[in-house]
């Protein structure tokens, strides 16, 4: 088999791409060719730091494993962070960067990153990548939120692993309506969640929801000014471009926030129809409504997934304030291939110790769930 690297996404080989997908043990939206080449056009470009770099192993025409694969002059965008590891580099006098990322830009979302055919081809590609490493005199090789069967792809072969939780809603099958879900919650958590419910409708709030088609130029200008506005707040400009979200992909559901007839703030889900996930990715508001961001972000998407049968609703990364609105820990990984020995035994030793105290952590966040019994798995 052959190692192939794609620098423009207009080649990437879409329906072949998607096929592999499909057959991962946890394949998103956000790992499509569409969504990938998107990305590759609009944000994720050489000139803000990613120039794309995809690795395609092949066996004569047959595509047997792939990746996306990115060369970054910075860790921006990722949120899995290493500045530290840079700075470590360069008192040592050696450089960081270039590093390559096996990632999803912008998109904190654990999921399948080493598509392959089976196991092996998994750990072929893996192995590619390192060589290609070696020769390109790279830093390293560094794969975010990845899944089980890229691990196990991994394993063996030097890389240090990181683990961070993420804050998950999961669909219990009592819950037919957001008022059975409150139910299962404890009474200080279901009381504060009603409260805040309550200013919102107080302050002449009302949420629209749209599906689809449904999400009109108007809207999405309106969101995309919404999400700018994030942004701007911390004096930073998007990492998504104008147009990037009605061309990325078809399922997104947009929920506007009204007041007075007029919208004020919108929070954007992806929606994996098949699978019935929902993501939630961005938000942003025009005017300042107290507790309107845990209603659009948190409340009225749980109460959207109740109603279309969405199982999972995932809050993107961090954020423990979460687990009182009902979404629960789950842990994610990230894992590191350094090409120096030296720098990759710290950092080996680094993950060990910093995995101990993110265990701790996660014990510590089981033992204050927000439910009145343990739901259901």
């Amino acid at each position: 088999m052959d190692l192939h690297l794609l620098t423009e996404l207009d080649e990437l080989p879409a329906a072949d791409w998607d096929r592999l997908l499909a057959a991962q043990d946890a394949p998103t939206p956000f790992m499509g060719a569409r969504f990938l080449r998107e990305l590759a056009r609009r944000s994720a470009v050489p000139e803000t730091g990613w120039t794309p770099c995809f690795a395609l192993l092949r066996d004569g025409g047959e595509l047997r494993a792939g990746c996306p694969l990115w060369l970054k002059a910075h860790s921006w965008g990722e949120f899995v962070f290493d500045q530290s590891w840079a700075r470590a580099y360069a008192q040592h006098g050696l450089r960081y960067y270039p590093k390559a990322v096996v990632a999803v830009p912008f998109t904190p979302v654990p999921g399948s990153r080493l598509l392959a055919v089976d196991d092996a081809a998994r750990r072929l590609l893996a192995q590619g990548l390192m060589a290609f490493a070696e020769q390109q005199g790279l830093s390293g090789v560094h794969l975010l939120f990845g899944s089980a069967a890229d691990a196990q792809a991994l394993a063996g072969l030097g890389w240090a692993t990181r683990e961070q939780p993420q804050f998950h809603w999961q669909h219990e099958a009592a819950w037919g309506s957001f008022d059975e879900f409150l139910a299962a919650l404890r009474r200080d958590k279901r009381k504060k969640i009603q409260q805040e419910r309550r200013r919102v409708h107080e302050a002449g709030v009302s949420v629209r929801v749209q599906v689809g088609q449904e999400i009109g130029a108007a809207d999405w200008a309106f969101f995309e000014r919404c999400y700018a506005a994030t942004y701007a707040v911390r004096g930073n400009p998007p990492y998504l471009a104008e147009g990037f979200f009605a061309a990325a992909l078809p399922d997104w559901v947009l929920l506007t926030a009204e007041q007075g007839g007029e919208p004020v703030a919108a929070s954007l889900l992806a929606w994996d129809r098949q699978r019935q996930v929902a993501y939630g990715r961005h938000w942003g508001c025009v005017r300042d409504i107290p507790c309107l961001h845990f209603e659009l972000c948190y409340y009225a998407p749980i109460a959207w997934c109740i109603a279309n049968g969405v199982q999972r609703f995932e809050g993107g990364a961090q954020g423990e304030h979460k687990m009182a609105r009902g979404l629960l820990p789950t842990p994610t990984r990230s894992q590191h291939w350094l090409r120096d020995a030296r720098f990759a035994d710290a950092v080996q030793q680094f993950s060990e110790e910093e995995q101990a105290a993110v265990a701790a952590y996660e014990e510590a966040l089981a033992a204050r769930s927000p439910f009145r019994s343990a739901p259901l798995r």
